[in-house]
């Protein structure tokens, strides 16, 4: 019975998490001034049970478009929640390559404004809108987590995006959706740069 006994102790000391990491995109924060067509960030967390990592993101997006005739624009919050399995069990720094899956969900608002030609009042200002648009799509992912020095971590996220559910209820075909991409397309890449600051928990 002892040996039993230990054995689930053993067990159970094994998935027990040993540290919770905070983090953000890079990318995201990078494109701010440098995009007047995107304003955005994202953060994220996971956290450890021996090879598998919970993992939960949440971000803002923000995108607009200026043609000639036309204007469009979106804002809206996403989250995505998943979990990493770690392929490098024996680093003794705990560093990642991971395989993993995500669900993301997006609400959000867009906005389009458009010139008509009128015979009688000439140019004429169309203005639809969709207001609490909600979308949700699955996510493959593949990345690295690499520490750089005490607790700072730095590494990617790639992201194949798929099958993205369109909300139907609004006055035009949904166009971008926060944190997923055009909605016109049934995959999608993405890419994340992310540097992560850990907590540890136990040794």
């Amino acid at each position: 019975m002892g040996a039993v006994a230990q054995k689930a102790d053993t067990i159970k000391n094994k998935y027990m998490p040993t540290g919770i990491r905070f983090g953000t995109d890079l990318i995201a924060l990078a494109k701010i001034p440098l995009s007047d067509q995107f304003d955005g960030w994202e953060v994220s967390a996971d956290v450890d049970f021996y090879k598998y990592y919970f993992t939960v993101e949440y971000g803002n997006w923000q995108k607009s478009r200026l043609s000639a005739d036309q204007s469009y624009s979106n804002d809206g919050n996403y989250f995505r929640v998943g979990a990493d399995v770690n392929l490098l069990l024996k680093d003794p720094d705990k560093n990642m390559f991971f395989v993993g899956l995500r669900y993301g969900r997006s609400s959000f608002d867009e906005l389009l404004t458009y010139n008509l030609t009128d015979a009688v009042f000439g140019d004429v200002a169309e203005v639809r809108s969709n207001t609490g648009m909600v979308s949700g799509w699955g996510e493959v992912t593949v990345g690295l987590r690499v520490k750089l020095w005490k607790e700072l971590w730095m590494g990617y996220t790639a992201r194949l995006k798929m099958s993205p559910s369109i909300d139907e209820s609004g006055e035009f075909i949904v166009y971008d959706i926060p944190g997923y991409g055009l909605a016109s397309k049934r995959t999608y890449w993405g890419f994340n740069y992310q540097l992560y600051w850990r907590i540890p928990v136990r040794n």
